[in-house]
């Protein structure tokens, strides 16, 4: 049994930071042929789109923007970003669940990085979002929505929208990490972001809403960003609601993402 131990090749002590983003890309990999291999994974960024915006533009529409075709306008930037925040907190559990199951001990066992399985997920987390905003896109635009700037303008919404995802998703690896099993993991995180996502403008205009409410949605990282990509698909400000929204995404990176590879070095 001692030689055998002996015998097994050890990690490398010290792996350079481009032979860890390698590891990280092969990981990533890895987790997008999983999608590939159970497109179900896929299905609360390709239904849940679809759901919300039948749902709100059809039954709503007409009563709070006085026509479905106004409404939907207004609507599709504010669900992109909380389609996008809401696929994020899949990296989170699914990291969990690889933990639970003992994946990470075999990842140990072999000669790669320590972050790589970590960096890998959060970057294959990124095709998650990417499917999620083409779906959107697709059935809005079935549904008449048109884009009202230039291509640039909404290639600069795309990618706030990834970013706005990438920033936020360290929370979930957060919390993640700090569960005991899967399932507490996701209820945790949907305590969180249901009450951020509705308590915004996503749906309806601030000043509907009372006092206290409207003085946290005005300032709501989640109104800021939908503001942010009103202005860049559908035409209007945008530096004032952008630069909040960089705010609020740095402070997420600066606070969880610490947090996160913290939980992560301890629990695996």
């Amino acid at each position: 049994m001692t030689t055998l131990a002996l015998d097994r090749p050890a990690p490398p002590r010290h792996i350079s930071p481009g032979k860890g983003f390698q590891h990280a890309l092969s990981l990533a990999w890895r987790g997008i042929l999983k999608i590939r291999k159970n497109p179900e994974q896929l299905a609360d960024v390709t239904l849940m789109p679809i759901i919300f915006l039948v749902i709100f533009v059809y039954l709503f529409g007409g009563a709070l923007s006085g026509s479905t075709d106004a409404y939907l306008q207004m609507v599709v930037p504010g669900i992109i970003v909380m389609n996008i925040l809401q696929a994020c907190l899949t990296v989170g559990v699914q990291l969990n669940t690889d933990v639970t199951k003992g994946v990470f001990d075999r990842f140990r066992s072999m000669p790669i990085a320590r972050s790589a399985p970590l960096i890998g997920a959060v970057l294959a987390d990124v095709v998650r979002y990417v499917v999620c905003l083409a779906v959107l896109m697709v059935v809005a635009t079935i549904m008449g929505y048109r884009i009202a700037t230039t291509p640039g303008e909404f290639a600069v919404a795309i990618l706030l929208a990834l970013a706005f995802g990438l920033s936020f998703c360290w929370g979930s690896v957060f919390v993640g990490m700090l569960m005991k099993t899967p399932g507490s993991a996701q209820a945790l995180m949907f305590v969180f972001i249901m009450p951020l996502t509705f308590g915004s403008n996503v749906f309806v205009q601030t000043s509907t809403m009372p006092g206290w409410l409207r003085a946290w949605a005005d300032i709501s990282p989640v109104s800021l960003m939908a503001n942010a990509l009103r202005g860049l698909m559908n035409g209007g400000p945008v530096a004032g609601p952008l630069a909040g929204a960089l705010a609020w995404m740095a402070g997420a990176v600066i606070v969880f993402f610490p947090l996160a590879t913290w939980a992560y070095r301890r629990r695996v």
